[in-house]
């Protein structure tokens, strides 16, 4: 297996990893202007890139995954709960879905709170183990953060949602998983981010604040007492991300 992690505009972090000796491989949350990068990856690496996921429709900055898509004749995906509200095709993907690029198994994680169409990637190399070696949070779940959940209105009503995902989905995987999520320190997407861009399981539920408040009254309280000022441009990333 391969991975490989993009530090990238506006704190970003985005995703390329898969398997070389089977030639397949997997993009994740792909920023506009990046696409070239993913292409000359995948040429070094030998592999055909077949699905490019983002983890939910972006608010702070353009996806460049449907390009990229384009370019590489991969499978666009995002949740299935963005049909109707996208305007265009896309593969959709359902919660438990696994996608196979060889021998590494990617479980689709059906995670609302930060949106309602936020995912995580359960990765595992087959190589190795069945038992997942990582997993990618997206907006859900930070170094030293968790993801803020009024991007979509309803604020405390979607804070309950994660409140659910992160306990229900996240943190009952074993303390050793590898978390690698879509921001680092500077996103507007997360109060208190660290600038590590990478944690485990265990080390988030001994450290992340967030994470130490079991109650979920107290803990919609505390994610929705100081939000931070929304993403500039905001309004105008999304309309473009679901355009047709």
């Amino acid at each position: 297996m391969f991975f490989k992690q993009l530090a990238t505009k506006e704190s970003s972090l985005s995703y390329f990893f898969g398997c070389g000796s089977l030639g397949k491989a997997v993009a994740v949350d792909v920023v506009a202007g990046d696409e070239e990068w993913f292409l000359e990856e995948a040429a070094k690496a030998n592999v055909k890139i077949t699905h490019v996921i983002d983890t939910h429709v972006h608010a702070d900055h353009y996806s460049g995954g449907r390009v990229l898509a384009k370019l590489a004749g991969a499978d666009y995906c995002l949740h299935e709960s963005d049909q109707g509200a996208v305007k265009f095709p896309f593969h959709a993907l359902h919660d438990n879905d696994v996608i196979e690029a060889g021998n590494v198994s990617i479980k689709v994680v059906h995670t609302p709170g930060h949106t309602m169409d936020s995912l995580c990637l359960l990765v595992a190399d087959k190589r190795r183990s069945e038992q997942p070696w990582f997993v990618i949070t997206g907006d859900t779940l930070f170094v030293g953060s968790v993801g803020r959940p009024d991007l979509a209105g309803r604020e405390k009503a979607m804070a309950g949602m994660l409140f659910d995902s992160l306990h229900a989905k996240l943190l009952s995987l074993p303390d050793e998983t590898e978390i690698f999520p879509g921001h680092q320190a500077g996103s507007v997407c997360g109060a208190g981010i660290s600038g590590k861009p990478s944690s485990t399981i265990g080390f988030e539920k001994r450290f992340n604040p967030g994470l130490h408040i079991t109650d979920k009254e107290a803990f919609v309280n505390y994610l929705t007492s100081e939000i931070p000022p929304r993403p500039a441009e905001m309004n105008k990333m999304v309309a473009a991300n679901i355009a047709a």
